[in-house]
């Protein structure tokens, strides 16, 4: 049998994460025999999930990394060195095999699902058909998410939905859209219309699934100029279907607005805020994990080191990542912490919000200015590269004072996580938050009550519908989670903002120059690529070419440079 992307996962087939669960070994076990009880049912679904954070074990080659990197309102960042960081911002190539540890993960978690699916009925002492269905429910919406992601970061990839081990192509968008769209109405049907907090937190919901839903009928018909989303059954979801389903999570689900917005990011803790005049001056109080306004969220914990027993991906490397170089990230930055500088925030958002909401507390509550907000930034330090004065407080570590000792992260003192700056976060990745919900219902049903329901927390006055007034307050409200890059390929406004980046004054190593193009222009790789990536070269060679590269990529041409 010829070696596939399969073939590389297989090995895992029935490894659910059981260093994590503390649980015996896996390696004895096959669908002969596993799963047979309702604890092992519960570990298959944890070992579907684990597969969210081993992609966040190598961050800076994932979705969520790449999707902030190359969006317009940030750039690569990082030190001279970080071509990485610095290829993802000029949509051009670094290594071979650029994002294969995600691939690996998400076609590992795909196969994991893809096992449940076909032996969960085995199972028996379910304690009734809701808890059965509840399983099955997230192992559907897992398996839509995963394949999501693949397809907005590749474009088109294989679609693979069995455990038997094939040599396939890529499929087309179609039919990966199609499957998609009918896990996802799988999993609507089957979790039940109850609150989402009788759900554990960090599981997937009905309410997730739709909203999930809605994230996907957006893209595919945008970006691929369709007015339905297809389903592998037949048939299709229309877009009055989405709306339904996007009112029923917004009047039912039990998710709802935090009141300050402020209040959805660490630098409101409790540890921090007593230091943090900004925090404490307006009265914040961090909401915490799990809070009302998140729908789904990756979550993190304690349990991490560097391999020898946990993965590095149950901290959340993203606040590392976008962290202040050194020599930053200490007294003088308070409550900024210390990581790679990746992703220092494009002037022209700050100066643009400024302009078109001047009062908008969102923008200094998403935003460091370092000229106003810090009492000793350094420029130049460690050798950060794009450097604009601008840094984003969503994600990033946040420190506190432990009886006058600097320590790098609150969670040491919230959680109990490493006293170590580069484990110690624990912050959930929201993947999907209700203001998103709100604002994809306004965007389909053209109305504005939800649009100014997200103003309105932010005591924005009303404003009519209009999609130039929806677009800037997904800008505004989402900054920084993930989401603006793949918004502008839907559209189909990627090319054109990219490349208003060219030009934009920034700092190499502490020296004044701009922002340039790399590759022809940002304008142009877009052309060549469509805004997708390259699939890792070495799924192509183990395919033995029945996997092709994506266009715009594996030539010269198309690696960065470097400055």
């Amino acid at each position: 049998m010829k070696k596939t992307i399969l073939i590389v996962l297989a090995a895992s087939t029935m490894l659910s994460c059981e260093k994590f669960l503390d649980t015996e070994s896996y390696d004895k076990k096959n669908t002969g025999n596993f799963p047979a009880t309702v604890a092992d049912a519960n570990s298959m679904l944890t070992g579907i999930y684990s597969s969210l954070n081993a992609a966040i074990s190598n961050v800076q080659h994932s979705h969520f990394y790449m999707a902030e990197l190359a969006s317009d309102d940030r750039f690569g960042g990082g030190g001279e060195n970080d071509r990485d960081m610095q290829g993802l911002d000029h949509i051009m190539n670094t290594q071979p095999d650029r994002f294969l540890t995600f691939w690996t993960a998400r076609y590992q978690g795909i196969f994991r699902a893809n096992t449940a699916l076909e032996t969960l009925d085995q199972v028996s002492g379910w304690t009734g058909d809701a808890q059965k269905n509840q399983v099955m429910g997230e192992v559907y919406f897992l398996r839509a998410l995963y394949y999501f992601e693949l397809s907005q970061l590749f474009g088109e990839v294989p679609l693979v939905s069995s455990t038997a081990v094939s040599n396939i192509p890529k499929a087309p968008a179609e039919e990966t859209y199609a499957r998609i769209a009918e896990d996802l109405q799988q999993a609507i049907s089957l979790m039940p219309s109850s609150p989402y907090t009788s759900v554990a937190s960090g599981h997937a919901t009905k309410w997730a699934a739709q909203a999930l839903l809605a994230r996907v009928f957006l893209f595919y018909t945008g970006y691929y100029g369709k007015t339905e989303l297809p389903l592998a059954s037949g048939g299709s979801v229309s877009k009055a279907e989405v709306i339904q389903a996007l009112a029923d999570c917004i009047g039912n689900s039990g998710h709802d607005l935090v009141a300050d917005f402020r209040n959805l990011w660490p630098y409101a803790n409790e540890f921090t805020k007593k230091d943090y005049a900004y925090a404490r001056d307006n009265n914040l109080s961090y909401a915490g994990d799990g809070n009302k306004e998140t729908v789904f969220a990756v979550k993190f914990g304690t349990l991490v080191d560097w391999g020898d027993q946990y993965m590095l991906g149950y901290s959340n490397q993203l606040n590392l990542h976008f962290s202040l170089r050194s020599n930053n990230g200490q007294d003088g930055t308070f409550p900024f912490g210390q990581g790679w500088g990746a992703g220092p925030v494009n002037s022209s958002l700050w100066n643009e919000w400024r302009q078109a909401e001047p009062s908008d507390i969102r923008r200094g509550g998403s935003i460091i200015n370092v000229a106003t907000d810090l009492d000793n930034y350094i420029f130049g330090a460690d050798n950060q590269m794009e450097e604009t004065g601008f840094w984003q407080k969503k994600y990033i570590a946040v420190t506190a004072y432990d009886n006058g000792r600097l320590i790098p992260s609150y969670a040491i003192l919230a959680d109990a996580a490493p006293a170590e700056y580069q484990l110690a976060h624990t912050q959930d990745l929201v993947l999907i938050r209700f203001a998103d919900v709100l604002l994809m219902h306004a965007e389909l049903s053209e109305t504005n009550t939800n649009l100014n329901r997200v103003r309105a927390r932010v005591n924005l006055a009303p404003v009519g519908y209009s999609i130039a007034a929806l677009k800037r307050e997904r800008r505004w409200e989402l900054a920084f989670e993930g989401l603006r890059y793949f918004d502008l390929m839907r559209w189909k406004e990627v090319a054109a903002a990219l490349a208003r980046q060219e030009g934009v004054a920034i700092r190499n190593k502490g020296i004044d120059t701009q922002m340039r193009a790399f590759g022809g222009g940002y304008s142009a790789r877009i052309e060549a690529t469509g805004g997708f990536w390259p699939i890792p070269t070495s799924q192509i060679a183990l395919s033995d070419g029945v996997l092709t590269q994506n266009k715009g990529w594996g030539e010269s041409t198309h690696e960065f440079p470097g400055w």
